[in-house]
């Protein structure tokens, strides 16, 4: 392994000692958007396959597509566990996606309107979760300029 490659003794001793709270909190709320989306996408395809939609196919495209999406915040909450530095990038996309989609649920005039309440308020703590100090710091992720040479 290069000198390049190896990590300081620093983020060495960080990632031996005890996971942030902070870091498995942010691992569970997107471990949750991920379980939920997997959820809603089965849910969609067993309505689509057994019901009688006005489009089976875009039923079930859109249950396939609810699915794989779900793969972004399950992986990012494993490498949130795992203490991977590169699961953050994904963690914090998942909760900038799920803000839009949050807004659009607050519009709806129906009981959706939790449904984007309660969406709104994982996504912003998670954010904050992710982008705390602590949770850089135990993830080994340094700031522009701070890298090793």
């Amino acid at each position: 392994m290069s000198s390049e490659q190896s990590p300081s003794p620093e983020i060495l001793a960080e990632a031996d000692g005890p996971r942030p709270r902070r870091l498995t909190y942010a691992a569970a709320l997107a471990a949750l958007e991920g379980s939920a989306l997997v959820v809603g996408g089965v849910w969609t395809l067993v309505l689509g396959l057994t019901g009688d939609p006005d489009d089976r196919q875009q039923a079930v495209t859109l249950a396939i597509t609810l699915i794989v999406l779900a793969l972004l915040p399950l992986l990012a909450a494993r490498g949130l566990l795992l203490r991977r530095g590169w699961s953050r990038g994904p963690a914090v996309i998942t909760q900038i996606m799920a803000l839009p989609v949050a807004y659009s649920l607050l519009q709806a005039d129906s009981a959706a309107i939790p449904a984007g309440i309660a969406l709104a308020v994982v996504a912003l703590t998670a954010l904050v979760l992710l982008l705390n100090p602590a949770t850089t710091r135990a993830l080994g992720i340094k700031g522009p300029g701070r890298a090793e040479r």
